[in-house]
């Protein structure tokens, strides 16, 4: 497995800087399924942290401002964690994206540990509070396909040298406090750790509120689907920075290996 991710405890900022947050995002920021697109594609909810001051790391702004007296620990996963990690995911897909489970896009889900945590370059992180799991984000070692995504962005972001962002949820009590921000960045940091990504990759669906502007907020739009003929899928794919990698040219022409570490595609 990649190298772990250490533990990280957030905790209070000022009423002040909650209000902010409050009014900067709306609810979810929900990012896209691992190769494939449709109602059950991979969300992230979006709180904008709130603080004293914007502060950068791995490209992404980061405000702290969570309640006070409240602690949020966000740590690599561990076998024991799945349960409640699944169980994050499954209420999402049910209650927020209503799509349920639908095998050919939920697969990861039922199995996180074979999806995230057993090979080397993928990732699964949690947000722990109080013992409970409250919010999940995941990298994964494959881009976007085609079918049903548009065959240029499949071209563009090519599995073994992307890194995808999955699975960015977070229960409705505890979003607003810069959560999925936070785990952005620390799925950022692994995916430049890990070694042999030249991308990092993700797609929304616009109609989940707050999460168009809280990923563009961070990441570069590459494809707006809604501007195809037809529509497309209505979705927004995009690219966040990574540490450390050159941005996509704007031609998106597909990128070539440069390590002998590159994981075949799925």
């Amino acid at each position: 497995m990649a190298p772990a991710t250490s533990a990280t405890t957030v905790t209070a900022g000022t009423a002040a800087d909650r209000a902010d947050a409050h009014r900067t995002h709306g609810d979810a920021a929900h990012a896209g399924t691992p190769g494939s697109s449709g109602p059950g594609r991979t969300h992230g909810d979006a709180g904008r942290v709130g603080t004293s001051g914007d502060v950068e790391r791995a490209g992404f702004p980061e405000r702290a401002g969570f309640p006070e007296d409240v602690e949020y620990v966000v740590r690599t996963a561990t076998a024991d964690d799945l349960g409640g990690a699944r169980a994050v995911m499954l209420d999402t897909v049910y209650r927020d994206l209503k799509s349920g489970y639908v095998p050919r896009w939920h697969a990861d889900i039922i199995d996180p540990g074979a999806a995230y945590l057993r090979p080397e370059r993928c990732t699964l992180l949690v947000v722990e509070h109080r013992g409970e799991i409250v919010a999940t984000g995941a990298v994964r070692d494959r881009g976007p396909q085609a079918p049903p995504n548009p065959p240029w962005v499949a071209e563009r972001f090519p599995s073994g040298t992307t890194a995808q962002l999955c699975r960015i949820y977070v229960r409705p009590e505890h979003r607003r406090h810069g959560l999925a921000r936070r785990l952005v960045r620390e799925l950022a940091e692994f995916a430049a750790r890990a070694g042999g990504y030249e991308a990092l990759y993700l797609h929304t669906d616009p109609a989940v509120p707050g999460a168009e502007p809280f990923w563009r907020s961070l990441a570069r739009e590459v494809c707006d689907e809604r501007t195809l003929p037809g529509g497309g899928q209505g979705i927004v794919h995009f690219e966040l920075p990574l540490p450390g990698a050159a941005p996509a040219s704007a031609g998106g022409s597909a990128r070539t290996s440069r390590t002998a570490r590159t994981a075949p595609a799925h």
